[in-house]
């Protein structure tokens, strides 16, 4: 197995940190109704490190890796990240530390972006709504609004063909996507725009081009040469 294999959010007990939090946020949420518990929703629940939300008509800034943008060689920078008690502190920092592109950064190559993006645009209006999204060298940022398909559902039919397919074009077997994800619910007006504003703009602050619209594998992109056709 790669060194990458061996996840840092993959398998074992939650922190106690991480659960408290998830009790805490259970309290002032209201109940999930029957049939949708049924379907697969699961309201806040959380893996080992990371907190999760789960319900049908809410909005999601979602983000999910490669398996090997956090290099085990490389775990002195980003471990600490991950035992970091404040939630939005330490998805900033690891999302930053993904700016950084390490890895293999497999997104980086086109036929490999064209995949993962054309992939997330194949359901958008028939399972959810895809309103802002960004392939990234090693990881992508999608904004959705969660419909009646479970986001672990649709996490894992966005890895599951892409990772078969993603591999056979690059020649290799094994894993390709990291086991967990990022989500956060979207408040009001004013947080969704500044989250189209951040996954848009993400290549900009990279450094990989000067404008959103420049970057191929993006919503501002599509929004762009859409209009102009």
């Amino acid at each position: 197995m790669p060194a990458w294999g061996l996840l840092p959010f993959q398998g074992g007990p939650m922190n106690s940190g991480l659960k408290r939090f998830i009790r805490q946020k259970r309290q002032w949420t209201e109940p999930l109704d029957p049939e949708d518990i049924q379907k697969g929703f699961r309201g806040w629940h959380g893996s080992k490190y990371l907190p999760h939300f789960d319900a049908p008509g809410v909005e999601q800034f979602i983000t999910y890796r490669l398996g090997d943008s956090l290099p085990r060689e490389c775990r002195g920078e980003w471990e600490a990240f991950l035992h970091l008690e404040d939630d939005l502190e330490r998805q900033r920092k690891i999302q930053m530390y993904l700016d950084r592109g390490r890895g293999a950064c497999h997104l980086r190559k086109p036929k490999v972006a064209d995949l993962v993006q054309e992939n997330l645009r194949h359901s958008d209006g028939r399972r959810y709504r895809l309103c802002a999204w960004v392939v990234m060298p090693n990881h992508v940022h999608a904004l959705a609004e969660i419909w009646q398909t479970p986001m672990e559902k649709l996490l894992h039919s966005w890895k599951s063909y892409t990772a078969k397919q993603a591999n056979t074009l690059l020649g290799q077997t094994g894993m390709f996507w990291a086991e967990d994800y990022f989500d956060r619910f979207i408040r009001d007006a004013a947080h969704f725009a500044r989250v189209v504003r951040y996954i848009e703009h993400n290549p900009v602050k990279a450094g990989l081009v000067r404008s959103p619209e420049e970057w191929p594998w993006s919503s501002a992109y599509y929004r762009l040469h859409n209009r102009s056709q």
